[in-house]
């Protein structure tokens, strides 16, 4: 080996040895940077738009407007605030009743029993089909003419129902058609979490005289939280951004009185409808801070609990 190779493989074994300390994100690089790529600049490109008064062609000249059209969504109190109450009340009531039913669910297949398999099976299956075709099943059960529901309800004698047609309860309806698709997500996410648990708290509880409600209470739940605000993570992110199953439904503007009108479907209306592109670059924008604060407030709930 001569000298001047020595120098060559000392630089080459630090080399070696950063990358194989440094590994997981060398690794990991290539993937990151294109996710990267995909998101930064979709989202710039959004802002840039925000900031202009774009419409009628995406190869129309537009003039840089600054924050104008920021002042005219906060300040719209006709579609859009309308659209943020009804998109944080299709999540919230989703959610919450997504969350209380699975967790029951998930307690009564934490046990086994016999046929569990064929029960998982059949609980999962709303999850098979795809959001626009649940949409149009649950349109064609609740159709107001010829709909099985309202079969169902004059069995009872019971009079039929506007539905998905009713201004007042369509929303109502949407969110239940919701509830009945993503239930499952949550029974699989707090099932997974069930089955990890230790038993000894339980059985320790148990000896001391603790009941059902008390174990599941100060033992189940404390132990669960964490898997329980992943549950609420995913979720809510994804009813924050529900379009498809309100489309498939409702149709264009959430219905002939914007009745679920979210800020998704608001959003798609000004791109598509009015081709509006700078003030719906801007309701995406703001519906994208929204989410970004949901995430981080979740986020910061799932460390605090950990700790």
């Amino acid at each position: 080996m001569t000298v001047a190779s020595l120098p060559q493989k000392s630089a080459w074994k630090a080399y070696s040895d950063w990358a194989n300390n440094h590994r997981k994100w060398l690794f990991a690089a290539p993937a990151m940077a294109f996710v990267a790529i995909l998101i930064i600049f979709p989202l710039a490109w959004t802002l840039y738009l925000s900031l202009t008064d774009a419409s009628g062609s995406v190869r129309a000249e537009s003039e840089f407007i600054g924050f104008a059209n920021y002042t005219e969504v906060l300040t719209d109190t006709d579609r859009f605030w309308p659209a943020v109450a009804r998109t944080f009340i299709f999540t919230g009531a989703a959610l919450l009743v997504q969350m209380v039913l699975g967790m029951c669910i998930a307690l009564l297949l934490w046990r086994p029993f016999k046929g569990e398999k064929w029960v998982r099976v059949a609980i999962l299956l709303p999850l098979v089909a795809t959001p626009v075709a649940v949409g149009m099943m649950w349109r064609l059960i609740f159709d107001p003419n010829i709909g099985f529901a309202n079969q169902a309800l004059a069995w009872f004698g019971i009079p039929a129902q506007p539905w998905l047609s009713g201004q007042d309860t369509a929303l109502a309806t949407v969110i239940f058609i919701d509830i009945w698709q993503w239930t499952p997500m949550v029974v699989i996410i707090l099932l997974a979490g069930l089955t990890s648990l230790s038993e000894e708290p339980d059985e320790a509880a148990r000896i001391d005289g603790a009941n059902a409600w008390q174990r599941f209470k100060f033992i189940t739940v404390p132990l669960m939280m964490p898997t329980i605000i992943v549950a609420i993570l995913l979720r809510s992110i994804d009813a924050l951004k529900t379009f498809d199953l309100l489309y498939a439904t409702k149709g264009r503007g959430g219905g002939s009185f914007n009745e679920v009108e979210t800020l998704n479907v608001y959003a798609y209306g000004l791109s598509f409808d009015y081709n509006d592109y700078g003030l719906s670059s801007t309701v995406l924008i703001i519906f994208f801070l929204i989410i970004i604060a949901a995430m981080w407030v979740l986020t910061r709930r799932r460390k605090d609990v950990q700790k």
